[in-house]
């Protein structure tokens, strides 16, 4: 017998706060972890969004298409990474998923629950 698939929760946008999240998109690679080791000198290419937990890596994919005008090229490819202290604190960079600017994907509806992100994790994005 098979477990059964875990119950989408479902997040009023009207209701609820949005959280912020710090997108840093990058062209040909993700950013250097040293580059977030002090806090306040991250990489200047940041992307504010406010957005919620049920966001989808498509969702953001559309918001870095309209400030990043290479992520609207018809090969682009946006490669995701969260960032973030593990437990004796130094950063690590876990890559979570990667959508296409043009072409539908299987990571496309992967939301920022699905991925686990927690408040103060940073997004890190390739523009490929």
């Amino acid at each position: 017998m098979q477990p059964a698939a875990p119950v989408p929760v479902v997040i009023d946008r009207e209701k609820t706060c949005p959280l912020l999240l710090r997108v840093f998109p990058k062209h040909g690679a993700h950013h250097h972890l040293e580059e977030f080791a002090e806090r306040g000198k991250e990489p200047k290419e940041e992307v504010q969004v406010y957005t919620w937990m049920d966001a989808t890596l498509r969702e953001l994919t559309e918001l870095i298409q309209e400030v990043q005008p290479a992520a609207r090229r018809q090969q682009a490819r946006l490669e995701f990474a969260l960032i973030y202290p593990d437990r004796r604190g130094r950063n690590v960079l876990r890559e979570v998923g990667q959508t296409s600017a043009t072409r539908r994907g299987p990571d496309d509806e992967k939301t920022l629950r699905d991925l686990n992100f927690q408040t103060g994790d940073f997004m890190d994005v390739a523009i490929l």
